[in-house]
């Protein structure tokens, strides 16, 4: 089931996809499904990021090829690192390119959803808190990032954490790759497999860190060859089992 929000005659609509039409429902994405009112078309609505989560947690450094491409070793434990939900942006949004950066690069990620509270659960029970997962983009001012001493400033930029389209709620992770595409041609491509942490290990991890609410995101790290953007790219977000994340690239004036 693909669960998310759109905006319809100026009203933010919790909904499932259904091929190129929406089923409006009655309560929050978190809620058993209920539906309510007619069925809307896609050419009807505008896409909104699926969920506004209270922090997105992402990771560093949790793909093998990605370690080998930089030559570094693995972590022995995930390496966290919070973006804010005012970075958040949906599906055709833009990404604005900030003046403190002179090189802004994109990251490809499956992310995951939360759908239950969860404070210090176990890796058996990790699933069981997941909601389903979304594509991402850990957009990052890599220039910054290098300068300081801690990530915070590179990966908080608004517009710096395009979510969406929606959350798919049955996937086999055994079969998901991670793709990226700059103006149509493919730049990163991985397996999960190649995941350092397993998902149920993320979850578990973090959890016993900090509470997670429901519509919390967190971004499972990227495939090697990362780019940098410019204004006028269109960037995508592949993850297969899910769909597309496309946004366009501006400078911000």
């Amino acid at each position: 089931m693909r669960l998310g929000r759109v905006l319809f005659q100026g009203k933010a609509l919790s909904v499932i996809f259904s091929g190129e039409k929406v089923l409006p429902l009655a309560g929050p994405i978190f809620e058993e499904p209920e539906l309510k009112g007619e069925e809307l078309s896609l050419d009807e609505v505008k896409i909104l990021p699926p969920v506004w989560p209270s922090k997105i947690i992402a990771l560093g450094l949790n793909y093998r090829d990605h370690a080998r491409e930089l030559n570094l070793p693995l972590p022995a434990e995930p390496l966290i690192f919070l973006k804010p939900s005012s970075a958040v942006i949906g599906p055709e949004d833009t990404i604005l390119l900030p003046p403190e950066s002179q090189r802004v690069d994109y990251e490809a990620e499956l992310a995951i959803v939360i759908g239950k509270s969860a404070r210090r659960i176990s890796i058996e029970e990790a699933m069981n808190v997941v909601l389903g997962f979304t594509c991402f983009n850990d957009v990052t001012a890599r220039d910054l990032q290098q300068k300081d001493a801690q990530w915070t400033r590179a990966k908080s930029f608004d517009t710096f954490a395009p979510l969406g389209p929606w959350v798919e709620t049955e996937l086999d992770l055994e079969k998901v790759r991670v793709r990226s595409y700059l103006n149509g041609e493919c730049r990163q491509d991985s397996s999960l497999k190649e995941l350092v942490f397993s998902v149920p290990e993320i979850v578990s991890f973090v959890s016993q860190v900090m509470t997670l609410y429901p519509g919390d995101v967190i971004a499972t790290g990227t495939p090697p060859s990362i780019g940098s953007l410019s204004p006028g790219d269109v960037i995508e977000v592949e993850v297969t089992g899910v769909g597309r994340l496309k946004n366009y690239v501006a400078r911000e004036r």
